[in-house]
Order: C-alpha cells, then structure tokens, then sequence
C-alpha cells in the first residue's frame, strides 16, 4: 500500500445523518489513551492529520479519512474514558452501533490494545461486541516501544488470551514511534482488498 494523498472528508456526530461512502471502509477502535490518533496518522504518513487530544475522550464523532481516493480510514470514538457521563457513554455507543450495522462497505475493524497491559473489561466487551455485530476484529497492540524486544511474545500471549481470541485472530504489535507493525497492516489491508503488492511493486 502506498500513501498518495489523504484527507478528512466527513465528521459524523451524534446527531449527524448516517455517510454512506462508495469505497471500502477501514474502522479503528480503541480505548481513549490507547493511541489511535498516533496509530492512524502514522499510517496514513501524517504528523497531525488526526486529531490527538492531551484530553482522552475528547473524540465524539467519527471520523472518514479518504486515502488515495481508493478507501476509507474510520476513526471511531474511543471508549472506556471514566469521566465521560453515562449519557454521552450510550450515546456514543448508538453511533458506534450505527456505524457496524448500516456501513455496507465496512472491510475490517482493527481493535487497538495496549500490549502493556491484559486487556480491560472494556476492550473485552468491544472485541465481543464487534465478533456479535459479525465481524472478526484484527487485534493492533500498541505502544509496542514501551517494552522490551524480549517480551513481545509473552504480551501479545496475554492479549490473546485475556480477549479470549482464538488462534486464527490476527495480532499486529505496533510502535508510533518507530512505526513497526506498519507494513504488516498496510499488508493486511492489501490482502483485504485483493491487491497484489509484489505486481504493485
């Protein structure tokens, strides 16, 4: 996959009429400090084209990317932020629902997990949501520069197993500091799309 050009099309809030797009959609979700904005700015080869916010949970809408003019990066509201109201948390919810149920060209929806930590109730609940809404979440354990090389595989073990993820689920450690993982993703997404990156080459 190569970068050409991108740009924020569209940002749906919760009142906003659902977007419907023409190109296969890409979601990212993720806990509000997980790293999302980081992740998707260093995919998409952007200092700061996605919002990052010094405050988690800030983010209330979602957010379409249009990358190449070929498909669609969807930044969806992170979750699990504790001072977020139990109103604005079931309201964030309905549009994340929306979204899962209504986007007819939703490809894959890569969950962002910390690889520091075993996945929190709330990651569980949202890998389980994604699986009953019929899709099988591709697993992004971020801050992967935090740890040592050493212990890769031991935290990528106990992601796994704290989601309950059976071995087929794809786990992609990624850095956004060194951006390691990157080309695995950009790999992943290739392989969504049916393209040949040896041809494209």
């Amino acid at each position: 996959m190569k970068i050409k050009n991108v740009a924020l099309e569209t940002v749906c809030g919760v009142t906003s009429p659902f977007y419907e797009t023409d190109k296969p959609e890409f979601a990212f979700a993720g806990k509000s400090n997980v790293g999302k904005s980081s992740l998707i700015n260093g995919l998409m080869q952007r200092k700061s084209l996605a919002r990052t916010s010094s405050e988690p949970g800030k983010t209330q809408t979602i957010n379409y990317y249009n990358i190449n003019d070929e498909l669609y990066f969807v930044d969806l509201p992170g979750y699990g932020y504790a001072k977020a109201s139990r109103e604005m948390v079931a309201k964030w919810g309905k549009m994340v629902e929306r979204y899962l149920r209504r986007s007819s060209n939703l490809k894959c929806i890569f969950l962002l997990i910390d690889i520091r930590h075993e996945p929190s109730a709330n990651d569980i609940q949202m890998y389980e949501w994604i699986k009953a809404n019929g899709y099988s979440p591709v697993i992004v354990a971020t801050k992967l520069d935090k740890i040592k090389r050493s212990q890769i595989q031991k935290q990528v073990k106990i992601v796994r197993e704290g989601l309950k993820a059976d071995k087929d689920t794809v786990i992609i450690p990624f850095s956004a500091e060194t951006k390691q993982g990157r080309d695995e993703i950009y790999e992943y997404i290739d392989n969504v799309l049916g393209i040949n990156t040896e041809t494209e080459a």
